[in-house]
């Protein structure tokens, strides 16, 4: 199973939703939430109970949001717990469980990567400032383009589409090691006095 759970940014924790259980899971998606309601108390003794509202599908009755949970491990679990123990249900914890384990693991080493980065972030700053090619857009424009070579997205789509406000703290681990990559030939680039059309040149062919 791909897709149990999620992860926003560097300081969330990983979650996955009411939706994603009750599929998961073969229980109708109102039974579930109707437990998340019914037992409110008990799952915000493990955290705050997230949700987000999205639009009604077109051609739904009424016009009211639909509300999904983001439920934690421990949240998520606890949910586990009311269901009925069948075995599609059995499967089902043991792949979540997986799943939760492999988004913490994920999570601590872009953590690791993120703060090893900023010092050559640092570097890369100090590098423009001092380029004799440079302009008051060179920096922007170079984070832009390191982007876009390492996850094919600009710095507003990763934002957007992973619920972040730092686009940086967005990027996979193996999106960081590109990006990273990627930041030390624009260093040595730039150290080399070369022109913004050279540096672009490199570092979409590399």
């Amino acid at each position: 199973m791909n897709d149990l759970v999620f992860m926003h940014g560097l300081n969330e924790e990983p979650y996955t939703t009411d939706k994603i259980i009750a599929k998961c899971s073969d229980n109708q998606l109102k039974v579930v939430k109707n437990l998340i309601r019914n037992h409110k108390k008990d799952f915000e003794d493990f955290g705050v109970l997230h949700f987000e509202n999205a639009k009604p599908l077109k051609g739904s009755k009424g016009g009211r949001p639909v509300k999904t949970y983001h439920l934690n491990e421990q949240q998520a679990t606890l949910l586990i717990t009311y269901l009925d123990n069948t075995p599609q249900v059995n499967q089902f914890k043991k792949s979540l469980v997986r799943e939760f384990y492999r988004m913490k693991k994920e999570l601590t080493t872009r953590q690791i990567n993120r703060a090893i980065e900023k010092p050559q972030r640092q570097t890369l700053m100090d590098a423009v400032k001092s380029w004799s090619n440079a302009n008051q857009w060179s920096y922007r424009n170079m984070t832009q383009l390191l982007l876009k070579r390492a996850t094919g997205l600009t710095a507003n789509q990763i934002k957007r589409q992973r619920h972040i406000d730092n686009s940086l703290d967005g990027l996979t681990v193996k999106e960081q090691e590109r990006y990273t990559q990627l930041e030390n030939i624009a260093i040595g680039l730039v150290g080399l006095n070369k022109t913004w059309d050279e540096v672009k040149g490199v570092l979409l062919l590399a």
